[in-house]
């Protein structure tokens, strides 16, 4: 297949979910065989970068990509977005540290990617087609499998230790289906996580409409408010425990982490033409199984 970029700019506007910033992301046609590069437009002399696992400094609430002063916090929704609807050249300017969280999800991308349609290239699409399994396990108990297959699919399973929130699956059969079944599955975390997070001036642009947050685990009334008010969000009540806003799909978080693997995957800089199966994926795993791969691949 021959590769693509998108027919003319657009620009996606919101705040950063760790700094608080407003973070402008203009995604721009590309030259074909230069994949997704991001500039950062804020520092001197605007510099630029392949989005390459070469580059992954962090996954610490996302994935980070940097080098020297280049820094780009939080890519892997807009990565996925632009890996699933066939974007294989796109050069991304942020004025700022990382990029807009928006609603936490990679829909609003896709709907401007749509919206401006495609323009084919005269360049195959490089492609690294799976010609045998290939297994990753860590010692905390995260798999990834890579089988071979004629097209590209996935396979997601999630577990928490949690009362809300066990063991969830997703499949993607089609990236056809993204679109649909997939870009609105918002980021999550538990109240667990974020609170002590809030408290010492961390995600400062997290907040009930860029997030699903779970509540598992009862606070106090006066814990519940504090929350609430970081978040600057209307107060809850404390004993109610459940999902904090309502579920675009009743397997949210396993769809998310779908689009998580998708995007950072996205980071081996070819298009994969097999099956992924992961089990209890993460950026920090992810990653680590992407760079892996990368450096296998070069070394053939």
């Amino acid at each position: 297949m021959k590769q693509h970029t998108i027919k003319e700019s657009f620009t996606l506007s919101s705040v950063g979910l760790h700094t608080g910033l407003m973070i402008n992301a203009t995604f721009r046609p590309a030259e074909a065989n230069t994949g997704v590069r991001l500039c950062r437009i804020d520092l001197p002399n605007k510099p630029c970068h392949q989005a390459l696992a070469d580059y992954v400094s962090g996954t610490e609430r996302g994935t980070v990509l940097e080098h020297g002063k280049w820094k780009i916090s939080t890519v892997e929704h807009a990565l996925s977005a632009l890996y699933a609807m066939g974007v294989d050249n796109c050069l991304i300017e942020v004025d700022g540290p990382e990029m807009p969280i928006l609603d936490g999800s990679a829909k609003f991308f896709v709907h401007e990617i749509k919206r401006v349609g495609l323009l084919e290239q005269d360049a195959e699409q490089q492609v690294w087609e799976v010609s045998e399994p290939i297994e990753y396990i860590s010692e905390h108990g995260n798999r990834m499998r890579i089988e071979p297959c004629d097209h590209y699919e996935l396979d997601v399973t999630i577990a928490f230790q949690s009362l809300l929130l066990r063991e969830q699956h997703a499949t993607l059969n089609d990236l056809a289906n993204y679109p649909m079944d997939i870009a609105a599955a918002r980021t999550f975390c538990f109240v667990r996580e974020i609170e002590p997070l809030l408290r010492v001036g961390l995600i400062k642009g997290g907040d009930l409409k860029n997030a699903l947050v779970i509540y598992e685990t009862e606070m106090s009334q006066e814990g519940m408010d504090y929350f609430c008010d970081k978040l600057g969000q209307p107060r809850l009540d404390a004993k109610k425990l459940g999902y904090l806003s309502p579920l675009n799909y009743q397997n949210e978080p396993a769809r998310h982490k779908l689009l998580d693997v998708i995007g950072d995957l996205s980071l081996l800089g070819l298009r994969i033409k097999g099956r992924i199966i992961a089990f209890k994926p993460g950026h920090t795993f992810n990653t680590q199984c992407v760079r892996k791969l990368r450096n296998q691949i070069l070394s053939e």
